[in-house]
């Protein structure tokens, strides 16, 4: 008989899984990796934790190339949006992985430049290979690593993230925001970057596997409560962040996203630069919006958002605001709606009442 309480053989495991399940955390498959969505206290107190004081996630199942050598700056530069003559060594960057042909973004990207010739790049879950294909290739091109199955990664967020980090790991908690630092954590060496997903202040720590349960244990001691991608989720959607394969994916640039910022037309190469620009020039015909409902029912993806009677778009992630106490939404819309228009959510064939809304909602 089949022992059903296993993932299946291709599902890759978090260092951490044992001590999640240990904890009591209900996991779930997430991104081809079996991951804790929450814990005994559930997903709306590990989200007002979060927004309160402090919890740590295990966000292992990220993916981690590292990217060395010569020709790595060189590699990056061609291969990504953003700029890296913006930024240094020591710091973080976050910038997307276009589709060549339709500027599609394949993926979103944050990358941690170490030192003067090693970045980590940190792609979505399920993105990694494309990503490490996406940057080799060529004369020049650099050492590729996916070194994705030798560390852990904990993402440490909330108001009070670094004060409580600092009474066991005072140096990680000093990494300021979009740094990038190595440094030892009871003398386990690490790198801490001063990101995030949760709209709150925080660093990320990237951890060797041998030492991930260690940290762990040393995280929570200092009242650090552990939290699952069910609150992940519901907090980067408060906080108005893009999903990839919701906000992001086949079909989607990042003018349609409203990420236009994270890219450097100044610059001379990247993927998909003359599609963007030729959608830069005619105009998206969609562009991503926040949308707050008149009440407690949470909106879904795939409902379709009307105006006057007339369909105007779709939703592309919904939830509920702990926080706000109401539904909230991103969706794309058509490029003439405004922030403060009156629209419905046509909900199972009910029209419910929303405001168009400039993320993020929780402040």
């Amino acid at each position: 008989m089949q022992n059903t309480d296993s993932p299946p053989p291709e599902t890759r495991r978090s260092p951490l899984h044992d001590t999640h399940v240990k904890l009591g955390a209900k996991m779930v498959p997430f991104g081809g990796w079996d991951m804790p969505l929450n814990y005994s206290e559930g997903t709306l107190a590990e989200h007002a934790m979060c927004r309160s004081s402090a919890v740590v996630f295990d966000v292992s199942h990220l993916g981690t190339m590292r990217v060395t050598g010569p020709g790595a700056f060189d590699a990056l530069q061609r291969a990504f949006t953003n700029d890296l003559d913006r930024i240094e060594p020591g710091r973080a960057q976050y910038t997307h992985l276009l589709d060549p042909d339709d500027a599609s973004v394949l993926d979103d990207i944050i990358v941690w430049w170490v030192d003067s010739d090693r970045f980590d790049v940190m792609p979505n879950a399920s993105n990694t290979s494309r990503v490490g294909e996406a940057l080799g290739g060529g004369a020049s091109a650099p050492e590729i690593h996916d070194v994705t199955s030798t560390r852990a990664v904990l993402a440490v967020q909330g108001p009070q993230a670094r004060s409580r980090l600092a009474e066991v790991a005072p140096e990680a908690a000093a990494v300021r925001r979009f740094r990038v630092a190595e440094v030892k954590i009871d003398d386990v060496p690490v790198v801490v970057a001063g990101t995030g997903y949760t709209g709150e202040d925080g660093v990320e720590i990237a951890v060797p596997v041998d030492a991930a349960e260690k940290i762990w244990n040393l995280v929570t001691s200092a009242g650090i409560s552990p939290a699952g991608l069910g609150a992940r989720d519901t907090l980067r959607l408060e906080a108005g962040l893009p999903l990839h394969g919701h906000e992001l994916g086949p079909g989607i640039t990042s003018l349609q996203a409203g990420l236009g910022w994270v890219v450097r037309f100044d610059k001379p190469e990247f993927r998909g630069r003359d599609a963007l620009l030729a959608e830069q020039a005619r105009g998206p015909h969609r562009l991503l919006r926040g949308l707050v409902v008149d009440g407690r029912r949470p909106p879904r993806e795939g409902q379709t958002v009307l105006l006057g009677g007339e369909a105007i778009g779709e939703i592309s992630s919904g939830n509920f605001s702990p926080i706000l106490g109401q539904g909230v939404a991103l969706a794309f819309l058509r490029p003439d709606v405004d922030d403060g228009d009156s629209v419905t959510i046509d909900v199972r064939g009910t029209e419910v009442a929303a405001v168009v809304t400039k993320p993020p909602f929780h402040t």
